[in-house]
């Protein structure tokens, strides 16, 4: 099985994002630790959004 395509750029550009790292640097996390940032990220935006 292969991960979509479309879902790895929408990761990779997430973390790239957030944390101004290079494509390849965030390509070159293992899966499980791309995920885990991503999840990092969203639960940092959610409590900013939410004022906590």
């Amino acid at each position: 099985m292969t991960y979509a395509t479309d879902r790895l750029y929408q990761e990779v550009a997430y973390v790239a994002y957030h944390f101004h790292w290079s494509r390849d640097e965030v390509l070159d996390l293992e899966h499980r630790e791309r995920i885990r940032w991503v999840e990092q990220i969203a639960g940092i935006n959610t409590r900013i959004n939410e004022g906590g």
